[in-house]
């Protein structure tokens, strides 16, 4: 009895978990393969035991409450565990083939590629692609199995959650705050040069943070790299709008106004339909999700 109540335990998490990513009944159970009314009932179910309401329902559908916000990493950190021990198959062949993964440069460089060896040894039949630039991939051309991004997906096919969220600041050489006018408040940020994204050139619009921070700031120096940006901020070009984490890897970068400018932005995880049920496909997300759980400092 013990063993079937924690099933039903993590059965209704992981109903939880696609109304809170999927913000609608029938939307969870489209992703879940089941009906509605059977997401209802694991909701409310996971509401009684834990005496505490998880959304807000509305016409316009579910939201969390402050109980589901608390609630919602745990459950995230539960399925990351339940899918990294479905996936530490490493002698079995299914688990083989090419697994190409598309992110971000700044996820793809900081995050995936100091940690894809764990994935190999894993599975050693498995041979893994990771393409760290910014770009969105396209997973019905079959650009990548499982793309990262900064943005929900955008077509029906494809099976999505978000990864995890992270902070940005604006960022400078210590040398360059030194040698230049002193920055006192959001008004002083527009007499500093700023380097940044080529605009005309974002694959995405949760890049465009200039226009964010506030008026008359615009990029003097322009990349379309992340990595280059910030060594061309370490360097004293400029100030830089910059991940926190990838801010850490320069120790000779200082935050700029960090209470009075701070952005938010979110990593999604994509894969398509007809993949998501290959052996491969199924252990690298498995792989990515856990390596998250088990880093929450890193995106902080």
């Amino acid at each position: 009895m013990a063993g079937r109540k924690r099933a039903q335990n993590w059965d209704d998490f992981r109903h939880f978990l696609a109304v809170a990513r999927t913000g609608t009944l029938s939307a969870a159970a489209e992703a879940l393969g089941t009906d509605h009314t059977t997401v209802a009932r694991h909701i409310q179910r996971l509401e009684e035991r834990l005496a505490a309401r998880m959304f807000y329902r509305s016409n316009l559908g579910y939201d969390l409450t402050a109980s589901g916000e608390q609630l919602r990493p745990i459950a995230e950190t539960m399925e990351a565990s339940y899918l990294q021990a479905a996936s530490m198959e490493s002698e079995n062949p299914a688990v083989s083939g090419t697994i190409r993964i598309g992110a971000p440069d700044g996820f793809g460089t900081a995050f995936l590629a100091p940690r894809i060896h764990k994935l190999a040894a894993l599975h050693p039949r498995l041979e893994i692609e990771l393409l760290a630039t910014a770009r969105v991939f396209s997973l019905s051309k079959r650009e990548a199995d499982i793309g990262i991004s900064l943005t929900s997906p955008e077509h029906a096919r494809v099976v999505s959650r978000r990864l995890t969220d992270y902070r940005l600041h604006i960022y400078a050489a210590s040398g360059y705050l030194a040698a230049h006018p002193p920055i006192r408040s959001p008004a002083d940020l527009s007499r500093h040069g700023f380097v940044g994204y080529i605009e005309d050139m974002l694959f995405t619009p949760e890049l465009n943070y200039l226009s964010s921070i506030g008026p008359g700031i615009n990029a003097r120096i322009r990349s379309t790299n992340l990595t280059a940006q910030a060594y061309a901020t370490a360097a004293g070009s400029g100030l830089c709008v910059l991940p926190a984490f990838i801010a850490r890897l320069h120790p000779g970068l200082v935050p700029v106004l960090p209470e009075e400018v701070a952005l938010k932005r979110s990593f999604f995880m994509h894969i398509h339909e007809d993949n998501r049920k290959s052996a491969h496909v199924r252990a690298a997300a498995a792989f990515i999700t856990a390596e998250l759980a088990q880093s929450p400092g890193f995106f902080g």
